[in-house]
């Protein structure tokens, strides 16, 4: 080098460029009363990917009698199962345990896990601009459901791509896809549901595998989440082996007056009881974490279904949730989709 050329500043060893990793539930309404369920819907079903035809029809339902009746009903549902010390859903309080633990297993990486929720809080977007804020050049999206559904892990997609459009410096996004006969996932299913069985002080005559619904319509333009949910079960079967009458595939949470897909769970177990079975067990595998939809819905209101039509046990079986199993199907998910960046 000769005299004239300018000595390079001493900056130091590069930094490691940091990588965010945002968990994303569907949603929850910020307190349990009317206003806040209310709130909730309104952001819920004017999504056009639940509810695809927003035209002025609906829009006179939502808002003339959905979002009038519904709140407090639901907000009743709700008290039901809040969780009372952190004045927060189970879903809220499940989600930012699974983004704890999740970072803390990744503690000695360049990683920053953060969590959010499609609808409510903490948004999507407030969660993308304080990744972004902390120095992340990249994120991946992790959507919690198991099966794939326009309704569920595509609008993730689009609220993450209205995100984008708002941001002059964007990050690079991944997705990471569902994992419906994924092998960490069925394993943890089939562990957990073995686990609990063997705590229950009856056996159960059979298992009900429970999944959310959707309208019949959306899976004949194209929608996979059926045959998703069937591929689910039909692997949960064969890891745990058993048939078709011992482990049986239902669908719950139908709205409205359309056809949903079938079996419906609650008539399912209704007709159940009727037929003499007395022992039941339910689980819900497309569920990543528990919610009003698992606590209020399976474990109360079919419960009572089932007792009502003439059943005596019914056990429900919780979501994997932040236990080990269903840490480990998070983790083997986001370390297979970090893959390159880190």
């Amino acid at each position: 080098m000769s005299a004239d050329t300018p000595a390079m500043p001493n900056i130091g060893p590069a930094r490691a460029e940091r990588v965010g990793v945002l968990l994303v539930n569907l949603g929850t309404p910020d307190t349990a009363d009317a206003r806040g369920v209310r709130v909730y819907l309104r952001e819920f079903l004017s999504d056009a990917r639940v509810i695809e035809d927003q035209g002025l029809l609906w829009k006179l339902i939502l808002n003339g009698i959905i979002l009038v009746v519904r709140p407090r009903r639901k907000a009743l549902d709700y008290q039901k199962i809040w969780n009372i010390e952190k004045n927060e859903s189970p879903l809220k309080t499940i989600t930012r345990a699974q983004a704890e633990k999740l970072a803390a297993s990744l503690a000695d990486s360049q990683v920053v896990v953060d969590w959010g929720m499609r609808y409510g809080n903490p948004s999507i977007r407030a969660r993308m601009e304080a990744l972004a804020a902390q120095g992340c050049k990249r994120i991946l999206v992790v959507p919690l459901y198991p099966q794939y559904s326009a309704a569920t892990t595509a609008t993730v997609c689009d609220e993450v791509s209205r995100v984008l459009q708002s941001m002059r410096a964007q990050p690079a996004v991944r997705f990471a896809p569902a994992y419906p006969v994924d092998a960490t996932y069925i394993d943890a299913l089939a562990a957990s549901i073995t686990a609990h069985l063997a705590t229950l002080p009856f056996k159960p005559e059979l298992i009900v595998a429970s999944f959310h619904g959707m309208p019949q319509k959306y899976v004949d333009l194209g929608d996979p989440y059926y045959e998703q949910c069937v591929a689910t079960t039909e692997a949960l079967r064969t890891k745990l082996g058993l048939g078709i009458e011992d482990l049986q595939l239902t669908f719950q949470s139908r709205f409205g007056n359309d056809e949903w897909l079938q079996p419906y769970t609650d008539k399912t177990i209704a007709g159940l009881a009727k037929s003499g079975i007395r022992r039941i067990a339910v689980v819900t595998p497309g569920f990543a974490a528990d919610c009003l939809e698992t606590l209020e819905e399976i474990a109360q209101e079919n419960a009572e279904i089932f007792k009502h039509n003439g059943g005596e046990q019914f056990a429900f079986i919780p979501c994997l949730n932040d236990s080990d199993g269903g840490m480990d199907v998070i983790r083997q998910l986001v370390m297979r989709e970090l893959q390159g960046w880190i």
